[in-house]
């Protein structure tokens, strides 16, 4: 079909994308860039330098990792950055404004503590902590630390295409959503080669409980995240199962999990991820009772419900004559909106708080509940059970 433009009037104020909160830098340095020190430079974190060499306003000063052929890798990318093979060195360096926590999964909680004790800005990717005991203590240190910016990593709330899909499911346009189907499928084994051996559990880390959540937290995390911000709520009940049923490689995490989570309203999420079948790749199918909007990463479409006749159609406000002859066709229309990279605005709106003081989305309470969310869930597939969110310590936010 042809691209037709979809509009709906009224939904997107200009005040509804970015509004300051008053943040005081801490570390920041007042020059005209952000020097930012990245630790653990592995795949995530040389992608990272790759997308900050093209964002104005952001520099890399200085790399850690204990891995010395990972920081040789990063080195090479940004020949006049500062290396460290301990991160805490690193932390004391006064040239370096903010952190890029992009280290294995569970040791976030630690690193983060001692960042924000060092006063440095810190964004930590997703996702945020491992473990339940370990989340709030990494609240109470930012509690303290006011002045200084935390950002995680689930950069799709700086995208503009997600910001507005948001928009329209809250403004009810799409009418009573009852069902989210969330999927990410990937054809791969996730295994990395290893120089030798005695760095197969460093960087194959993702495959072993000790240090990963497995795809639940690696993926299945981001679409938990969305679900979670656009309904400003989290599950009440999860449960789950997955296995090992085609990689029998030596891994301890599962190569497919299927998730079912249910929120207060009613609401019930579906999440299901592979390792072993691509097709589809990235989707989010949101069912509601007037139409059902299925977002990619980077585009979305928005599909009407059948109505009882043409006039029904052409009293929907904002809805050109092209959009209802593709709706009564069957077809889906794209939602308009900027379909960036979401890392690269992630990274930009980083920026942009500790410089001018903008609104941290993916702030420390998104990231913290989120976290929740997969510690939950991960007790319910290995435990096989059914897990409340109740009978988990509550997150306490100042």
């Amino acid at each position: 079909m042809k691209r037709r433009q979809f509009i709906i009037t009224g939904l997107l104020g200009t005040g509804s994308i970015l509004y300051t909160c008053g943040n005081t830098s801490a570390s920041w340095s007042n020059n005209t860039t952000l020097r930012v020190g990245i630790i653990g430079t592995g795949n995530r974190g040389k992608g990272l330098q790759r997308f900050i060499k093209d964002i104005e306003g952001i520099e890399v000063v200085a790399l850690a990792d204990i891995l010395p052929f990972r920081l040789e890798e990063a080195k090479a990318l940004n020949p006049k950055a500062k290396t460290y093979s301990d991160y805490r060195q690193l932390l004391d360096d006064p040239h370096v404004d903010a952190v890029i926590i992009s280290t294995p999964f569970f040791n976030h909680h630690e690193i983060a503590i001692d960042a924000l004790d060092a006063d440095k800005h810190v964004y930590c990717e997703k996702t945020m902590v491992k473990g339940i005991a370990n989340i709030q203590p990494v609240i109470d240190k930012s509690n303290q630390k006011k002045d200084v910016v935390f950002q995680t990593g689930h950069q799709y709330h700086s995208s503009p295409l997600y910001k507005k899909v948001r928009d329209i499911i809250r403004s009810g346009y799409i009418g009573e959503v009852t069902a989210y189907h969330c999927q990410w499928n990937r054809r791969t084994d996730w295994r990395k080669s290893v120089p030798d051996p005695k760095f197969e559990r460093r960087i194959n880390w993702r495959m072993y409980r000790e240090y990963s959540g497995g795809l639940t937290a690696e993926l299945m995390s981001h679409q938990i995240d969305y679900i979670n911000w656009v309904t400003e709520s989290h599950p009440s009940r999860v449960s789950g199962f997955g296995g090992i049923d085609h990689y029998n490689d030596g891994r301890e995490t599962f190569d497919n999990v299927h998730l079912l989570m249910e929120y207060p309203s009613g609401l019930d999420a579906t999440f299901t991820c592979t390792t072993t079948n691509s097709q589809n790749g990235y989707e989010i199918r949101i069912l509601g009772s007037k139409a059902t909007i299925v977002l990619k990463m980077t585009m979305a479409e928005i599909f009407i419900e059948k109505p009882k006749n043409n006039s029904e159609l052409g009293m929907v406000d904002g809805v050109s004559g092209a959009t209802i002859e593709a709706w009564e066709k069957g077809e889906g229309v794209p939602i308009e909106a900027p379909g960036n990279n979401p890392t690269i605005d992630a990274l930009k709106q980083f920026r942009d708080s500790v410089v001018d003081g903008k609104k941290v989305y993916s702030d420390i309470k998104t990231g913290a509940n989120t976290s929740k969310c997969i510690q939950i869930a991960l007790e319910a597939i290995h435990e096989k059970k059914i897990a409340y969110w109740g009978d988990y310590p509550e997150l306490i936010f100042t």
